[in-house]
């Protein structure tokens, strides 16, 4: 009889032994995988990333330690479909095999897209599309910045346009490498230098179509958050109509392409010239009717006044007075005429009775202490005698009395 005694594992030896079976199966070294990520989330302390890739039937615990995860050009996220580029292997100390996973893509859409989306989810929540950041774009700017390549069509289509529709604008451009590893830094220092300096009334940023890679460095968060703090309102013109960037989101207006871009920031010189003819047509019209209603009121005014006016009435008064006058001042004179011979009737008169015409033939007029002597009985002998001639006074004294 054989006896047959069975090996006794310990629990470290059989996850060993399992390890090494999977370590040496050839098939399991590097394995691509595809799945679902769940239950996703990041050590903060180490950076590494655990998580859970699972399809409709089965689900495998998966890590990506900080040195793999460096080369993602995407955030993964919990509900994202991968293909992953990793290895099986045990974790001993729990008994578990997981994938260790050295890469990772996104599963039906490209990287650049993912990369894309999420940084469009990231800026929207932090308010950087909001509307009511939106700057408005002056109507009439007198300097419009131009940000973008100097040999581009781009800047062909922007010049042509702004000289056709407002010659009377200056324009600044800022040449700029428009794609490429170093195109997003001069794109951020562009728009910084013309916030700064507050170079201009509005801003042109953008390039002509292209794959996404080419319009790529437009997605660039740091020339996201640089046109958000522009202080200069900001006009995206970035690629054909159906491309979109993120700077189309974050600036103050989109518009479809370079070309429209330059139509939008000014407005049509010619439209603008038809605008004040025709307002000039209706001021000459309204004032004219103006002028011709009030002509008329004016007309009706004068009309009534003449036809009511005191006028003539005065004017017959005066008549009145005037007449009036002349026979008062006839009758005056005659009167005057009247009297002035009764007086000089009446002053010959009493000229002849006057005493001192009496005087003026030879006699003289005595008088006694001021009193008119009438009688010699009124004097005695001494008595002085005041008497008045024609020409002048005597003085004399009594020395005989007749009588």
């Amino acid at each position: 009889m054989i006896n047959f005694t069975p090996k006794v594992f310990t629990v470290s030896q059989l996850n060993k032994h399992i390890a090494d079976l999977i370590n040496q199966d050839p098939t399991l070294g590097t394995i691509f995988i595809e799945g679902e990520i769940s239950n996703f989330k990041i050590n903060s302390k180490s950076g590494h990333m655990y998580f859970s890739l699972k399809d409709r039937d089965s689900v495998i615990n998966a890590v990506m330690f900080k040195w793999a995860a460096a080369s993602l050009r995407f955030m993964p996220e919990a509900g994202m479909k991968v293909i992953m580029r990793a290895v099986v292997t045990v974790y001993e100390p729990m008994g578990q095999y997981q994938l260790r996973v050295e890469d990772m893509q996104p599963d039906g859409i490209g990287v650049l897209a993912m990369q894309l989306e999420q940084l469009k989810k990231k800026l929207d929540k932090e308010g950087l599309f909001s509307p009511e950041h939106k700057k408005p774009i002056p109507r009439y700017p007198q300097t419009i910045g131009v940000i973008t390549s100097p040999t581009g069509a781009a800047i062909r289509d922007i010049l042509d346009i702004l000289g056709r529709r407002y010659p009377c604008a200056e324009v600044v451009l800022a040449p700029v490498l428009v794609q490429g590893e170093g195109a997003p830094a001069q794109l951020i220092n562009a728009v910084e230098m013309f916030s700064q300096n507050h170079a201009a009334d509005v801003l042109i940023i953008g390039r002509g179509g292209g794959s996404m890679e080419d319009l790529w460095a437009f997605n660039d968060e740091g020339l996201a958050r640089a046109i958000y703090d522009c202080e200069i309102p900001v006009i995206s013109a970035v690629g054909h109509e159906t491309d979109t960037t993120i700077c189309d989101f974050v600036s103050d207006l989109r518009a479809p392409t370079p070309s429209a871009a330059a139509e939008l920031a000014v407005p049509d010189s010619g439209e603008l010239m038809q605008n004040v003819f025709a307002v000039y047509d209706a001021a000459y019209v309204n004032i004219k009717n103006r002028l011709s209603l009030h002509y008329n009121e004016w007309t009706k005014l004068r009309d009534i006044t003449i036809a009511k006016t005191p006028l003539p009435q005065i004017e017959g008064y005066f008549n009145s007075v005037d007449a009036l006058t002349d026979r008062a001042t006839a009758t005056a004179e005659n009167t005057l005429a009247r009297y002035t011979d009764a007086a000089h009737k009446l002053y010959a008169k009493l000229d002849a009775l006057n005493p001192i015409g009496v005087l003026a033939r030879g006699y003289a007029y005595a008088t006694h202490d001021d009193k008119p002597l009438r009688s010699v009985f009124d004097v005695k002998i001494g008595d002085r005698l005041d008497l008045k001639l024609s020409d002048g006074s005597l003085g004399t004294e009594v020395t005989n009395i007749d009588k």
